[in-house]
């Protein structure tokens, strides 16, 4: 039997490596739901290619772009999750980027047997109410980065208090062992990562590190383990995309070419290694690189390492401002309003001021409605 799949944030990356999956898997999976916010065009055409029961958005815009088409489709637009009711699909892939993701993820749950996350902000910032939705739902979860499926394949099984270190790789970004006038960084420069195919957003991070101090502060809350057993591995050719150091001397990598496709295929299939989606000859230099270089990324290279040392200092409370101000600032970026070291300059300024230690010292998440007060305190601060 197909299994049916919804996919919050279809028209992004994520979710189109997903769709060429599927499509080329079509008796395995049945599209049930896409959703979308601005790309109607793609939208429309992932909808006649995959013809779903459902669309997602709370985009009026692209809602009214879209109607007359679903309704020659019978295709039915809903903008609230709940709406669904009693459908229940084998595999959602959460997808949706930024904070925008989080209602969504936590309302897809209870309509899902598993859930593939690919949104590190949802999980930063309310970790603790999706992890109480998986489980009052008794549904499987499975992280879709390259660096925390890894992971989580590598300590799979084994006790976590024999590891000693857990290392995540970065590229570098396009400014690694470059001599740059970071002052004059352009949007075009920022976004041009050398290796990955990413959206606005993320690229931005990864070119300050500030994606892979999210990344620890994510991997941190998945696996249940202190920030101080991460660290950074600077790795430009991005084969290598986690490593688990363990107490006893051992050390284990997970090796993949960069293709966000690999994660996907094998936690929508989960373990059947009998596949043969993707070939790699070991002994063709073409198909597999055999000289691995990692680096040790420094402070003066990448001053979002200090914000490490600020999560590490402030605690779990502090995780929810800290990635909320940065896609605040990303977005000031984006918009022209600051320059690129910026970004790292104002969030650390904005840390160590005593409104935000007043606000961390007065101020707890205990409901969802916390999270987006927060947001808007940091709105605030910002203005």
């Amino acid at each position: 039997m197909k299994k049916k799949i919804c996919i919050l944030g279809s028209t992004g990356n994520i979710g189109k490596s997903t769709l060429d999956i599927i499509y080329k898997n079509k008796k395995d999976f049945e599209v049930v739901l896409l959703s979308g916010n601005q790309n109607y065009k793609l939208l429309i055409s992932q909808a006649i290619k995959f013809k779903p029961k459902f669309i997602y958005s709370n985009n009026i815009i692209l809602t009214n772009k879209i109607s007359t088409f679903c309704k020659k489709k019978n295709i039915i637009i809903i903008n609230d999750l709940n709406l669904l009711k009693s459908i229940k699909f084998d595999i959602t892939i959460s997808a949706i980027s930024s904070i925008a993701g989080l209602i969504p993820t936590l309302n897809i749950i209870k309509f899902s047997k598993k859930i593939l996350i690919a949104n590190k902000e949802s999980i930063i910032c309310a970790w603790k109410f999706i992890s109480k939705e998986l489980k009052k739902n008794n549904t499987n979860f499975i992280p879709i980065d390259s660096e925390h499926f890894s992971i989580l394949k590598l300590i799979e099984n084994k006790n976590t208090n024999v590891v000693h270190k857990i290392y995540l790789t970065a590229s570098g970004g396009p400014f690694f062992n470059k001599k740059i006038n970071l002052n004059k960084v352009s949007i075009l420069q920022a976004i041009n990562h050398p290796v990955w195919k990413m959206g606005k957003k993320i690229s931005v991070d990864s070119a300050n590190l500030m994606n892979k101090v999210l990344e620890i502060i994510e991997a941190s809350l998945l696996f249940n383990l202190p920030l101080n057993k991460f660290a950074i591995a600077i790795h430009p050719k991005s084969l290598v995309h986690a490593i688990v150091q363990y107490k006893n001397g051992l050390s284990f990598f997970s090796y993949h070419k960069p293709n966000m496709k690999i994660p996907i295929i094998n936690s929508l299939y989960e373990n059947l290694y009998n596949k043969n989606f993707f070939n790699e000859n070991f002994f063709n230099k073409n198909s597999v690189e055999t000289n691995l270089f990692f680096f040790k990324p420094t402070l003066n290279d990448y001053p979002a390492l200090h914000v490490l040392k600020i999560a590490k200092k402030y605690g779990v409370n502090s995780y929810l401002i800290i990635n909320i101000l940065n896609e605040l600032l990303v977005s000031k970026f984006l918009e022209k309003k600051i320059l690129f070291p910026d970004i790292i300059k104002k969030l650390l300024l904005i840390m160590r001021s005593k409104q935000i230690k007043n606000h961390l010292k007065n101020n707890k998440i205990k409901h969802i409605n916390d999270v987006f007060k927060t947001y808007n305190f940091c709105k605030g601060i910002l203005n």
